[in-house]
């Protein structure tokens, strides 16, 4: 049996046709909604924390320099993703795009990926979700008992000094839960929701930059460029680029608009839209509250996991320390919200080509949704947000979505080689330079993670290997027409 069948392609055409004869989904998103779904995804734990840790380890000031260098080898996939999205206006996002491009079987092990990506990446955000409400209800005297506050076997300390072993994070079990029911009631309610939640986390970082800007200390913006210590990414043009390299995390999360793909109105003008708007709009405000932050701070103080509530305890306002922690909720919440809505829609897609079981697409007759699979992802995520300290295992998400980048620029170079005349109502700029420009970014990040997290993506891509070979291979609708129906 010729290995070469793993590697069949889907057709641009058939995955087009298919898009547009699909009525499982109903169409009900527009760019707007897409740019805020974009928004939703990336503004939440990276504004709320890297910026601090980029900062204070590796550019001190120059930090703004750093999201700038991290916005552009997003641009690069955003520009990639755009072009793709235009084309092939399926919910699989990466998934789809490199089945048409590589094959059923890099198809597949791209979505193993970003299954990670997603569903760790919601689960980390839970747990961090649940520390900021604890900290916020602690603001009022009220107090989560130790045994349901943290992940199972940790060690909280009492405030007599005992320390008591924690069972389950009660708080991010039930923000899982209630961001899986948002989902399940549909693609327009999740929107609309989000769009709210979007609005008051984007008010409390406009309120951050215009207060904070009147009472910056220029001093502490000196040296903007602290010298280098003599250990490479310790500050310098060096930091600049390490610093970048932590910052990047803070922008994953537009990728998640091609996701939206088949509940668009017109996916193929509004989905570049959604995704080249929502990175733009986040590049800017993160430019600008970075360099509020070190202005307001000096860098190497802002080492800490929430370095907005140390810089506003500078401004002498309560108030708005109170509105910071709420906008941090709303910001984490909406990243959560759209991380578990990715997971369901890139799954809905896996299942409808027959590699995994078919009654995982079934649709919800009032909601249109696919309701075993939102149910499946929700309750994933909110045992491993409450029971498993996730902090390892985002180094392995990150894994996820450096490759998935990378993959997706690859395909773009591919497509314009391989079908130069197909429709595209978006073409990326100096094809194939940009892309390949992402790809060496990509791959310069992900040569920076830690190789034990490597170790933990080759058991998990040897997991979801066995999962293809014993039931994908054998009900896939390309390798089997005839089991399609």
């Amino acid at each position: 049996m010729s290995i070469k069948k793993y590697f069949k392609c889907r057709s641009v055409e058939g995955l087009i046709e298919e898009a547009q004869k699909s009525r499982a989904l109903t169409r009900s998103l527009g760019a707007f909604q897409l740019i805020m779904l974009g928004i939703g995804a990336i503004i939440g734990a990276g504004i709320f924390v890297f910026t601090g840790t980029a900062a204070g380890n590796h550019a001190g000031p120059a930090i703004t320099l750093s999201f700038v260098l991290a916005g552009l080898a997003c641009a690069c996939a955003a520009l990639c993703y755009a072009e793709l999205s235009s084309m092939i206006p399926v919910s699989g996002s990466a998934y789809t795009y490199a089945y048409a491009t590589l094959g059923e079987l890099p198809a597949w092990l791209i979505f193993s990926m970003s299954l990670l990506t997603y569903c760790l990446g919601a689960s980390s955000v839970a747990s961090g979700w649940s520390g900021y409400v604890q900290s916020f209800l602690m603001d009022y005297g009220i107090m989560i008992p130790a045994v349901i506050s943290d992940n199972f076997g940790t060690m909280v300390t009492m405030q007599d000094g005992s320390q008591v072993m924690a069972l389950i994070d009660l708080p991010a079990f039930c923000i899982a839960l209630l961001v899986m029911c948002i989902v399940y009631f549909g693609s327009e309610t999740s929107a609309w929701i989000n769009t709210i939640i979007v609005f008051v986390k984007m008010t409390v970082l406009f309120l951050f930059i215009a207060i904070g800007s009147t009472k910056i200390n220029p001093e502490n913006w000196t040296p903007f460029i602290p010298a280098n210590t003599g250990v490479f990414g310790q500050f310098g043009y060096s930091g600049i680029v390490s610093g970048a390299a932590v910052v990047f995390l803070a922008y994953t999360g537009f990728d998640a608009v091609a996701t939206a793909a088949q509940e668009t109105k017109n996916p193929k003008r509004d989905l570049p839209i959604g995704i080249i708007g929502s990175l733009i709009v986040c590049i800017i405000i993160y430019v600008m509250v970075s360099a509020v932050l070190t202005g307001l701070v000096p860098y190497q103080s802002l080492n800490v996991a929430e370095p907005m509530a140390i810089a506003v305890d500078t401004l002498g306002m309560p108030w708005f320390s109170v509105a910071v922690k709420i906008g941090a909720i709303s910001g984490l919440t909406t990243v959560i919200l759209v991380l578990t809505y990715g997971a369901v829609r890139i799954m809905y897609t896996v299942a409808h080509d027959g590699l995994l079981p078919k009654a995982l697409a079934k649709t919800n007759k009032k909601y249109h949704t696919p309701h075993y699979l939102t149910m499946l992802v929700g309750l994933l995520i909110a045992i491993l947000g409450s029971t498993i300290p996730v902090d390892k295992l985002v180094l392995l998400a990150n894994v996820g979505t450096l490759v998935t980048f990378t993959i997706v620029c690859i395909g773009t170079i591919y497509l314009r080689i391989k079908q130069p005349d197909v429709k595209r109502e978006f073409r990326c700029p100096w094809v194939p330079v940009i892309p390949a420009a992402g790809i060496v970014l990509f791959l310069t990040i992900l040569l920076s993670i830690p190789s034990v997290v490597f170790l933990y993506a080759l058991v998990w891509i040897s997991i979801m290997l066995l999962i293809y070979f014993s039931y994908g291979a054998k009900n896939s609708h390309l390798l089997h027409p005839n089991r399609k129906h």
